[in-house]
């Protein structure tokens, strides 16, 4: 049996039938019952214009380009039954769904896809379809603009699950857009759950799953339990009785971990400096200021202090960076440049010479000798206050 055969068996009718029979009432981790009519739908909003179709960037594999379905095929994976016509892809009422050829895992899906113009039935009978991730997980494709249906049927839910944040659906006829980040459900070696499906969507450019956990592979009225399954699985798009069109298909999978590890790692080499060594380093270079915090010193760019780690005498570098600094020291030992390296880039940076002490004395004495002058200045037109005191003292006795 093939991987499609072994997907396409999710939805076959005994399986409905089962949970339909024991899960009738049954709610969902939400608090809410599969496809309560009582749950609110979305508020609408109105998508902006879109610059559609999106084209695809360069790493993308093109699913549908327009051309025809040399890419899919139906769940046994015989020739697709869609039918290609003025660069689309229109699904056959009663003709299946259709699997990609290529599997997929984690992934950035584009889909564009138009219900019908011309409206026909209510709720889930009017342009509905689907996409579904690995062929397990479904994002609905419905006409809901102006169409009440059950919140979590709705365009762009993760279906019999989560609603749209919002309703950005676009008038029938019109070309409207889903941009879907997914990540696989991971497994432990012994097929236990790990952690759940994920799923993000972009309903016409606006986000309306904002990396919501699924419950588990869709099903009508009850989500099935997570079981182990591959790593990747083909993508499938569903026939639901209605003439959905596609068009502009594409897919870039996701690599399991993007951002490789430092192939440098951390240094180890750190010595402790003696507290006067330490005031020793502290001073300008350039633009910047080496000062001193506790037992270590610190790299101040103008915005808040930085901790440097001391490898040897001459050689720093900043915490958690990798940036290094090369201290130059004279032949007293004195610290009197620094290469600054970062990026690849050395800029050298020349320590701003210290005031002498011989000056600082001299000047220190100089204030001194002022403020003593100016006590006696003081003391001398005190001295003056009082004799005319005296002065006028000894006249009004004379008038006497």
């Amino acid at each position: 049996m093939s991987i499609r055969s072994v997907t396409w068996s999710l939805f076959c009718l005994p399986s409905l039938v089962v949970a339909m029979a024991s899960v009738a009432n049954a709610q969902l981790p939400t608090g809410w019952r599969a496809h309560d009519w009582d749950r609110a739908e979305a508020t609408v909003v109105t998508p902006g214009d879109a610059a559609l179709p999106v084209p695809p960037p360069s790493d993308a594999v093109v699913l549908f380009d327009g051309k025809d379905l040399s890419q899919w095929c139906d769940n046994e994976g015989n020739p697709a039954k869609w039918i290609v016509k003025d660069d689309v892809m229109e699904s056959v009422p009663g003709s299946g769904y259709v699997f990609t050829k290529q599997a997929f895992g984690d992934c950035q899906l584009h889909v564009e896809w138009s219900a019908p113009q011309k409206v026909e039935g209510s709720s889930q009978g009017r342009g509905n379809s689907g996409v579904f991730l690995m062929g397990l997980y479904e994002v609905q494709v419905l006409d809901s603009f102006e169409n009440r249906t059950y919140a979590d049927g709705h365009a762009a839910s993760v279906y019999g699950q989560y609603p749209p944040l919002v309703n950005a659906s676009r008038k029938p006829g019109e070309w409207q857009s889903y941009d879907i980040i997914f990540h696989r459900a991971r497994f432990t070696a012994d097929g236990d759950l790990l952690s759940p499906a994920r799923l993000t969507v972009l309903h016409n450019q606006v986000l309306v799953q904002d990396n919501v956990e699924s419950l588990g592979p869709t099903s009508w009225l009850q989500h099935y339990q997570y079981s182990n399954t591959p790593e990747q699985l083909p993508l499938s798009l569903q026939d639901h009785g209605n003439p959905v069109r596609y068009r502009n298909i594409w897919i870039r999978t996701l690599k399991e971990n993007p951002r490789p590890l430092p192939t440098t790692p951390y240094r180890t080499d750190v010595i402790q400096l003696a507290s006067s060594e330490l005031d020793g380093y502290v001073g300008e270079y350039g633009n910047v200021r080496i000062g001193r915090e506790g037992r270590h010193l610190t790299l101040n760019m103008g915005g808040r202090p930085m901790e440097l780690i001391a490898h040897t005498p001459t050689n720093f570098s900043v915490r958690y960076t990798a940036i290094t600094l090369q201290f130059e020291h004279d032949k007293d030992g004195k610290p009197v440049a620094l290469d600054f390296m970062m990026a690849g880039d050395t800029s050298r940076m020349e320590r701003k010479v210290d005031e002498p002490a011989a000056e600082i004395e001299q000047e220190e004495g100089m204030e001194e000798e002022d403020m003593e002058v100016e006590e006696d200045v003081e003391d001398e037109e005190d001295m003056d206050e009082d004799d005319e005191d005296d002065d006028m003292d000894d006249e009004n006795n004379a008038t006497r």
